[in-house]
């Protein structure tokens, strides 16, 4: 089925809607260990779901690994669910979606995930209601899952959700850094999936739209965030999230997740360490390191219009205007002071340098390029 959004404060209303015609004779309730209660859902969703049959499910780290998947997987085997609420952040979100999936998969998650095996469809219904504005993984195909350390992405066009509910009353109490780490993560997946390999003008349209709306409310919804901005973020991280399902991200992404699963950086501030050094290299693109095959003018047009959209007119003033954008948003950059240094740049060259996201990325870059980023960093 095609995927079903409400958004809006008040949209989470639908959800009893959606209960009644889908008729579920048991849920399960996957969300985080504390955003549940201090987000609010606890009491909303307690109150609607009153006449339901459900039991929750939140025993799991952040940043989904695979021994947890498997625990969720045996959970809802063994309580004979049939339907799934994700409510929660991005490895909430991922969590649900996955679990959906696989249990009804005759092989191994580990087989499936690593992509050595066919998946069948999604035979489980399921509602996801972010509880941060971030990652866009509510309208994603895509679930990150770390096996000892490394990410891989379990992908089926079926893992897109039925339902999505976008109400921004759940993001209100987010934290400050949270809140930037999320914000931040809405940019770069609508700046990567703008610039990649993989993108089309319906993508880009959409990654357009996340980016503007993005640049007008970031600074405010970290630093003095009303209903307004945390409402237009929400917006934003879904927009990017459907600009990702086609485009996919690039470099930064590749490069960050060692960034979070050794040193425990959250994925938006890792993201936001390399993200305008790669806007640098895109920009350089010629016939020697294009990996775009649309050609060197097509690249430069993109990145053109990317400069545009920062409000600046050269790539050394879009550079400093997302240098000072971190700032200002307060995500530390240096290396050293994030507990880095430069023994383990090894360790994230080896670990980030994902094939596939480089593949996206319009311009070829090397090991030997990470490294120099990295030094920069330091």
């Amino acid at each position: 089925m095609t995927q079903q959004i409400y958004s809006g404060y008040g949209s989470l209303g639908k959800l009893s809607e959606i209960l009644n015609d889908c008729s579920p004779n048991k849920i399960l309730l996957v969300t985080g260990k504390r955003s549940y209660s201090s987000s609010g859902a606890e009491k909303l969703i307690g109150n609607l779901l009153s006449q339901y049959i459900y039991d929750r499910f939140s025993e799991f780290e952040n940043n989904l690994k695979l021994d947890d998947l498997k625990h969720g997987i045996e959970i809802y085997l063994s309580g004979k669910f049939d339907f799934i609420i994700g409510i929660g952040g991005g490895s909430v979100i991922d969590m649900a979606k996955a679990i959906s999936l696989l249990v009804n998969q005759e092989n191994s998650p580990e087989e499936i995930i690593k992509g050595t095996v066919k998946i069948s469809t999604r035979q489980v219904p399921t509602i996801i209601i972010p509880t941060t504005a971030g990652s866009g993984s509510e309208s994603t195909k895509f679930s990150v899952v770390y096996i000892d350390k490394r990410k891989y992405s379990l992908a089926h066009d079926s893992l897109t959700p039925d339902y999505v509910i976008l109400d921004p009353t759940f993001t209100l109490e987010v934290s400050p850094y949270i809140t930037a780490c999320t914000a931040f993560d809405v940019l770069s997946q609508g700046i990567e999936s703008f610039w990649s390999t993989q993108s089309t003008d319906e993508s880009r349209k959409l990654s357009k739209e996340a980016i503007e709306l993005a640049f007008l409310n970031i600074i405010q919804v970290v630093n003095n965030p009303d209903k307004i901005s945390r409402e237009k973020m929400l917006l934003a991280s879904n927009l990017a999230g459907q600009a990702i399902n086609t485009a996919f991200t690039t470099a930064a992404h590749a490069v960050s997740y060692p960034f979070t699963s050794y040193f425990n950086i959250p994925h938006g501030h890792a993201v936001a360490l390399t993200l305008p050094y790669f806007l640098e290299f895109n920009y350089n693109a010629n016939e020697e390191n294009l990996q775009d095959q649309r050609g060197v003018e097509f690249v430069k047009d993109r990145i053109n219009e990317l400069i545009e959209l920062f409000g600046q007119n050269s790539i050394d003033g879009a550079f400093e205007y997302m240098k000072e954008l971190i700032h200002n948003i307060c995500l530390e950059t240096n290396l050293t002071n994030l507990g880095i240094q430069e023994k383990d740049f090894d360790l994230i060259i080896t670990n980030g340098f994902n094939p596939q996201r480089m593949k996206n990325n319009p311009v070829k870059i090397t090991k030997k390029d990470i490294r120099e980023i990295l030094d920069k960093l330091i």
